[in-house]
């Protein structure tokens, strides 16, 4: 199998060898909305097509790569020298910003070895040179329907190592030993995780399953590693279902993402044929299958036993834990259950060891977070960060602050099921335990900035709205209790609320927090009480009346 990959690698540099600059167009989701994929026909066209007698060959070549990172200026495009590959974000020549009409300038200047002033972009800023890939490592980089470049660029080599050189035990020792939290937005050790599922009885039929259900406004971290880089997720799979003794996987991934599922497609079809998904894996004995699920899109689809059920063929709704998964999961069976961001850290631990993952983030929060900046920051885009950074690099540095002027005034992590976090709190690092003190969650990554103009009753009444639709309505304090929470919001927002309708809804979050079944409606009432925790000022200047304690003072003076 390894003459196999070298026998790939040798072949991708040969291509590569007869130019001297590769030009690399983001075909990711957000890039193609503003047509990216005609910006890659331009390239192409121009190489490709027809040219006055005499005339050299072009010393270029295109391709389509994943997600570039800056989103917020695409459709983006990449050049870089052939003696720089592989390239990092500092080696090349990135554009922001192109149309169809820069493609033929481009080209033209490179072919001189000179570059276009006019829309460079500048990569020698913090959103560049703070971040740290490990997730993110061959997005923007590689040609995403393409396994050739994926196994030239050192994919499928840990999961060869895993099988050929490694028993179950020490490959989940390696994800132990790393400190892999889930990525999902719990944060339970990976390796537990893992070890549990690997500890049921080995006649028992065993699944994994990747939760690429990502239903958080503002987010879209999975969905771009889905489709700037699928055979890591499946390389990831297969790794964890020859760790814990598993037979078959499922991507359980939301239909509003035809891009991704149709990339993930293609990659499982290319994987069978490259022996690296299947029956007898990289010439083992080792067979794993891995099938594509579609949601509905369902935010409580997220919760891993209402994901199991729609699996299942069933209503997604949740069902009371324990048993969890691991132990009853997917047809009654021991099930591990991982996030794609999670998946996507496991090749390179492998590769690298998990002490060298360890090396990155903080004692109780090891290695680094992609996180989707939304929102009223000025470089909206997806970044990968060591652990441990604090809200104002990210913020400030980074993101690059407001486009608009105005001050920054707070950040909401964990989508609607975390906090807003006000400006003051930004030297607060961004880990686990941490952005929990606060009353928010890491989540599975988004973080959306909002600025000075924003009325933060009117943020906390948004997720509750949000909350409020996305309910399964199994348990009465979610279904009913959301409703209730968003129309005390409402009420306080449009100025018909009095004191009593506050501490209702004080009440009333504790409540639904503590008595609904599953994690949304748990944490449904966070940005409610964070906001009153850090914002309550503004939700006492809408009220109608006065405090009871004043009214007092008042009649007795």
């Amino acid at each position: 199998m390894i003459d196999r990959f070298e026998k790939i690698k040798r072949k991708e540099r040969e291509a590569a060898a007869g130019v001297d600059y590769t030009i690399g167009v983001c075909v990711a989701a957000s890039c193609l909305s503003l047509q990216g994929d005609k910006v890659l026909d331009a390239f192409q066209e121009g190489i490709e097509g027809p040219k006055e007698e005499g005339s050299p060959p072009s010393r270029c070549r295109a391709k389509g790569v994943g997600c570039l990172g800056l989103c917020s200026r695409g459709p983006l495009v990449s050049v870089t020298k052939q003696q720089d590959q592989p390239a990092d974000d500092q080696s090349r020549v990135l554009y922001q910003d192109v149309t169809v009409d820069d493609a033929p300038r481009i080209l033209e200047a490179h072919e001189a070895d000179k570059t276009v002033p006019d829309i460079l972009c500048p990569t020698d800023t913090p959103f560049f040179e703070r971040q740290i890939k490990i997730v993110l490592e061959n997005s923007g980089k590689i040609d995403p329907t393409r396994i050739e470049e994926y196994i030239a660029a050192d994919g499928y080599h840990a999961l060869l190592e895993a099988v050929t050189e490694m028993t179950p035990n020490q490959v989940i020792d390696e994800i132990v030993r790393s400190g892999l939290r889930g990525r999902g937005g719990g944060g339970y050790p990976t390796g537990l995780k893992w070890t549990t599922v690997a500890k049921a009885q080995e006649e028992k039929v065993k699944y994994v399953i990747c939760n690429a259900d990502e239903g958080d406004p503002g987010a879209f971290m999975d969905r771009s590693v889905l489709e700037s880089d699928p055979h890591r997720i499946i390389e990831g799979m297969t790794i964890a279902g020859y760790a814990v003794g598993a037979s078959r996987g499922y991507i359980y991934v939301r239909g509003e993402y035809p891009l991704a599922i149709g990339r993930l497609k293609k990659a499982i079809n290319q994987a069978r044929r490259q022996n690296v998904l299947g029956n007898g894996i990289c010439g083992t004995t080792f067979n794993f299958q891995i099938e594509i699920r579609l949601g509905a899109g369902a935010f409580v689809c997220g919760e891993e036993t209402a994901l199991i059920a729609s699996i299942e063929g069933k209503r997604g709704q949740p069902r009371p834990r324990p048993p969890y998964p691991a132990e009853l999961g997917l047809w009654h069976e021991p099930t591990l259950i991982n996030n794609v961001e999670t998946f996507a850290n496991i090749a390179p631990i492998i590769r690298n060891g998990g002490d060298w993952f360890a090396s990155y983030g903080t004692a109780t929060s090891n290695g680094t977070k992609v996180f989707a900046l939304a929102g009223s920051v000025a470089k909206n885009g997806l970044i990968e960060v060591p652990m441990g950074i604090t809200l104002h690099e990210i913020v400030e540095e980074l993101g690059g602050g407001t486009a608009n002027g105005h001050q920054i005034k707070a950040v909401q992590t964990g989508g609607p099921s975390g906090g807003c976090i006000p400006a003051s709190y930004f030297e607060t690092p961004v880990d686990y335990e941490s952005l929990k003190k606060l009353g928010s969650i890491m989540g599975s990554g988004g973080l959306i900035t909002m600025d000075e103009t924003s009325n933060m009753v009117d943020v906390a009444r948004y997720f509750m709205e949000f909350c409020m639709a996305e309910s399964c309505g199994k348990c009465v304090p979610c279904r009913v209790g959301t409703v209730h929470l968003h129309n005390l919001l409402d009420k306080i927002y449009n100025g018909k609320a009095t004191h009593k309708d506050l501490a209702l809804l004080e009440r009333l979050c504790s409540f639904v927090s503590e008595t609904s079944l599953c994690g949304l409606g748990q944490a449904a009432p966070n940005p409610i009480r964070s906001t009153l925790r850090f914002f309550r000022e503004e939700y006492l200047d809408l009220l109608v009346d006065e405090p009871v304690h004043a009214i007092s003072e008042e009649v007795a003076a």
